[in-house]
């Protein structure tokens, strides 16, 4: 297929994004990304991570532990069920939707389209609607096939497949979803997986349902969430956020404290542009994050290439984790760990003037001084105490 201004070379706004690529750019392969790898490669998958995925569906372990009792496994369980049920439904198909497949369309798209006249009109129209379906953040950016999957997987075999989108996609739609700030404020527990599940679970309806509106304009749609593409790259040049150290997207309302999805569509469409503030700078002297992680899978010092870690995609210059060290502690524990998210500076309120102040600060040159003015935040809340509350 054949996608307009999308070839593996710098494009228009990668400055802005912070995007560098080099020569040696590689399109990612799905089937290495760790997760996908715990299926397949024996030097990622172990009983422990067999045992993680298997606590989703019914088999945790609860212990004793603050945060990991059976209540905390069945809350976390439950908030996954709405993405659960739609991710299976052609698992006999080899389609894992919404993680190693696109999600097929529930309805068609109508045989004639609404006039498009002015794309910045229907584009504020678009983050309307996304917000009236429940998304927190919405976007637009150009399609920009380097952050497609080269392929996708088969999960009944865990082959390579085509990563097919219809022809003449033009846009690229990104969804925010806040999670939960309580939650997230108790992580690592079985707790604070809920907070992850329960925005899977919204996504999963939202971008199916703003999907189903522009197909019913008469326009193509897919509905996407972990699978066809890397949705970070395209959540920046949508001008939601910047690229962390904690290998997060930090937006002005939410910091880190959220999920993306998005929509792949030839709907005419304005698009946004990146919206660099000084996430870069502040990261550039803040390693909370990397201090924090019990495994130290998150890089020090400045961005550099990726490529030496299977999971990382090549030719680009970013703060890479160590993907492999990361799952395994996830393993360990049953359940997703995001200490990096917890910990971030800008995992704050910002609807508070306090710290819409510090945001000020640290985007400011003064960032030091705001660095030094979170050195006490940040801390575990005891899980229980969620569920006293």
């Amino acid at each position: 297929m054949t996608y307009p201004r999308n070839q593996f070379e710098p494009q228009d706004g990668d400055t802005e994004a912070g995007i560098e690529i080099t020569q040696d750019f590689e399109q990612f392969s799905q089937r290495n990304d760790v997760f996908t790898r715990a299926f397949w490669d024996e030097t990622v998958r172990t009983k422990a991570t067999d045992g993680f995925f298997a606590s989703y569906r019914m088999a945790a372990s609860p212990r004793r532990g603050d945060g990991f009792t059976q209540r905390d496994f069945a809350l976390r369980n439950a908030a996954w069920l709405i993405s659960d049920v739609m991710t299976d439904r052609y698992a006999d198909q080899g389609r894992r939707e919404g993680f190693q497949a696109s999600i097929s369309y529930d309805t068609p798209v109508a045989p004639k389209q609404v006039e498009v006249d002015d794309p910045a009109k229907m584009s504020t129209e678009i983050k309307r609607v996304a917000n009236f379906f429940g998304a927190d953040l919405c976007g637009v950016a150009d399609m920009d096939s380097r952050w497609l999957y080269a392929s996708r997987i088969d999960t009944r075999d865990f082959s390579e497949v085509p990563n097919d989108l219809p022809e003449g996609m033009t846009s690229v739609i990104v969804l925010g979803h806040e999670m939960d700030a309580r939650l997230v404020a108790t992580y690592p527990s079985a707790l604070a997986g809920a907070a992850t599940g329960r925005e899977y679970s919204h996504e999963a309806s939202i971008v199916m349902q703003l999907a189903a509106y522009i197909r019913n304009l008469g326009y193509d749609a897919v509905a996407s969430m972990n699978d066809t593409g890397l949705v970070i790259p395209y959540a920046i040049k949508a001008g939601l956020g910047e690229y962390a150290r904690n290998q997060m997207v930090i937006t002005p309302e939410f910091g880190p404290r959220l999920r993306f999805s998005k929509i792949f569509t030839n709907l005419p469409l304005a698009h946004d542009v990146p919206k660099p503030k000084g996430v870069r700078a502040f990261c550039d002297i803040c390693t909370k994050c990397a201090d924090a992680c019990p495994v130290k899978a998150l890089p020090y010092g400045p961005p550099e290439l990726g490529g030496n870690n299977v999971s990382a995609i090549k030719g680009v210059r970013k703060w890479t984790s160590d993907a492999e060290k990361c799952f395994g502690f996830w393993a360990k524990t049953s359940t997703d760990c995001a200490i990096c998210l917890r910990v971030c500076p800008f995992n704050r309120d910002f609807r508070k003037w306090k710290h819409r102040a510090w945001l000020k600060l640290a985007l400011s040159p003064l960032r030091k001084l705001a660095l030094w003015l979170d050195r006490k935040r940040g801390g575990r809340v005891k899980p229980s105490a969620w569920w006293n509350e």
